[in-house]
């Protein structure tokens, strides 16, 4: 059993919010999350976003689900994902789990805070070359101030001594955690979406650098 739970321990912090490799979106996170600056800035507008959703799979005795949120930049590049990550089974834990970008200073951790509240500090877990992932037990008053909250504020400090604060909405969080996993099907076409979405704004900021470039060329 502790060997079972060691195992366990180590495959939720490696895999870090975006468990579950087998669903399209996963994989996508990962390779986005491989690009990320050292300082990646909030989610600009018009950013695609897949909002939060939950996915469930099962390893060994124990079923796992996962309620997450992926905020990107425009090109792609993850700037914050965050995982709630409920087993049952052989094996019984909650986390709460945040992953940002690297080059963070690891003593401050990830602060967490709801609705501008009281903050609540993540430590971090495991730093990678492409991400540092924080965590904290997950307990059902932070999951009942999750549902009440209006948005929810990540801030990470990078290696410059600045603070990265990252809001995210909490519009739909309830849904996606009370209600039933999203299926395969519908996780390939939002992912289908988010880089159509993703192609048209490069597309869009090529063609706005090359009128620039011409507007310049002209005078």
């Amino acid at each position: 059993m502790f060997k079972s739970e060691k195992k366990m321990r180590a495959a939720l912090s490696v895999l870090a919010v975006v468990f579950g490799a087998s669903a399209p979106v996963s994989s996508f996170a990962q390779d986005a999350a491989a690009q990320a600056p050292a300082d990646a800035p909030a989610q600009a507008a018009g950013a695609p976003k897949l909002g939060w959703y939950k996915t469930c799979s099962k390893q060994e005795d124990n079923d796992i689900c996962v309620v997450q949120n992926l905020i990107l930049a425009n090109g792609g590049q993850l700037v914050t994902a965050v995982g709630l990550i409920s087993v049952s089974g052989k094996i019984n834990r909650k986390l709460l789990q945040v992953s940002v970008p690297t080059a963070r200073l690891v003593p401050p951790g990830v602060l967490m805070q709801i609705d501008g509240g009281k903050g609540q500090k993540l430590d971090y877990a495991v730093c990678l070359p492409d991400k540092c992932t924080a965590e904290i037990p997950l307990t059902d008053a932070m999951i009942a101030s999750l549902k009440k909250g209006s948005d929810v504020i990540f801030t990470s400090i990078n290696f410059r001594r600045a603070p990265n604060p990252i809001k995210i909405s909490l519009e739909g969080f309830t849904g996606a955690y009370d209600g039933e996993p999203v299926s395969e099907s519908k996780l390939v076409e939002s992912q289908r979406s988010l880089q159509e979405g993703m192609q048209k704004k490069a597309e869009e900021a090529r063609k706005k650098l090359e009128d620039a470039q011409k507007a310049a060329k002209a005078q």
